[in-house]
């Protein structure tokens, strides 16, 4: 009974409500019977189970106690129901809650990961792209050095086979009939500075004038090359000048250009206010030892002395490069110097010092 009772309602088996009266019941069981009596379905086997089910059904309905158990029971049970709906009804929005934020959290997972990707490949396209600017720039670093190098080179061969210190003597024969051989210039030029007396070329031109028996030498051209361009721009500044011993006599570039060096000095005012435009003399006298003042690392007074006999041999006026940084020469160089001259200026200025150290050491000697 008590099993029957727990798995079946009797208010569902006679299909009545809770707040049914005995009258209601007894005409609910009446009718109830009348459909599931045994006699009346033989073939139905289920016949004599729901009919013994409505017995049941019917006896506790009518007995006071047992009913108030019932419905005490139906409530505890309806209430259970209530209470689980609900609990059933928050886990259900905690889930979509929780589903929802894990979904959001995915979202901005994924969103993030793409963000971080598209960063990624736009630091990497930065990067090689600077990657690619900085091999270009390096590129055109290293042809410029090379042109550069090889121009130096080209010029450097050049000084080699020019020496940069080659000057012009230009005179006529009446006025200085004893210039007719190499060693007589060398002589007419020591007091400015050694030449390479060997390699002096001399020519004498005749006169057009007359017949061919009486034409002689009329003007007589020399190329003489000094061995430091120092004494050959004192002996170009000093052209013509008879205090000099040049009276009559014209000494210039050859060319008609002064080497890169003189022009580099004077942009840079090394040189004073001295000029000798295209390779003629300045018309200002003056005294070449202005040109070529004393030694360096020579007393005034015995610059003097040394300068009584013989011109000095290297001017004050040309600037020490060799203790001049390749970025602070660079830094001070006149408009149109480049790099080129200025790596040429530097190996000048080293021969200059090492002959300039031989002639101290013989002048000593001499002393």
């Amino acid at each position: 009974m008590t099993s029957q009772d727990d798995e079946s309602n009797p208010y569902q088996v006679l299909d009545i409500k809770v707040e049914a009266t005995d009258q209601e019941i007894r005409t609910a069981y009446r009718q109830r019977s009348l459909k599931v009596h045994p006699d009346r379905n033989p073939n139905n086997p289920d016949a004599a189970r729901k009919f013994h089910e409505l017995t049941q059904a019917y006896e506790l309905l009518l007995d006071p106690l047992r009913r108030l158990a019932l419905d005490a029971k139906l409530r505890i049970k309806l209430a259970r129901a209530e209470r689980f709906k609900a609990y059933d009804s928050k886990r259900k929005n905690l889930v979509e809650e929780l589903e929802e934020r894990e979904r959001a959290f995915k979202k901005a997972r994924v969103d993030k990961q793409k963000e971080e990707v598209a960063r990624w490949q736009e630091t990497e396209k930065i990067k090689e792209e600077g990657r690619k600017l900085r091999e270009q720039r390096e590129q055109e670093m290293k042809a410029r050095q090379v042109d550069i190098e090889s121009a130096s080179a080209a010029q450097a061969t050049n000084d080699d086979n020019e020496p940069p210190a080659l000057v012009r003597v230009k005179f006529t024969v009446k006025a200085h009939p004893e210039l007719t051989t190499p060693s007589a210039i060398a002589s007419l030029l020591s007091p400015f500075g050694p030449t390479d007396e060997d390699s002096i070329v001399l020519s004498l031109k005749p006169s057009k004038k007359g017949s061919a028996e009486d034409k002689k030498p009329k003007y007589g051209t020399a190329l003489v090359p000094f061995k430091q361009i120092g004494n050959a721009f004192a002996a170009v500044c000093a052209s013509a000048r008879p205090e000099r011993g040049l009276a009559g006599i014209e000494v210039t570039w050859v060319g008609g250009k002064e080497p890169r060096v003189i022009e580099w000095l004077k942009k840079m005012g090394k040189l004073g206010n001295e000029s000798v435009p295209d390779g003629k003399s300045s018309s200002t006298p003056r005294n070449s030892r202005d040109t070529l003042p004393a030694k360096a690392g020579v007393p005034q007074e015995q610059s003097k002395k040394m300068g009584s006999g013989k011109a000095s041999s290297f001017p004050s006026t040309f600037p020490d490069l060799s203790k001049a940084s390749p970025l602070s020469s660079a830094s001070s160089n006149p408009p149109g110097l480049d790099y080129e001259s200025l790596t040429l200026m530097r190996l000048r200025q080293a021969e200059r010092e090492r002959l300039e150290r031989e002639i101290r050491q013989k002048e000593e000697a001499e002393e």
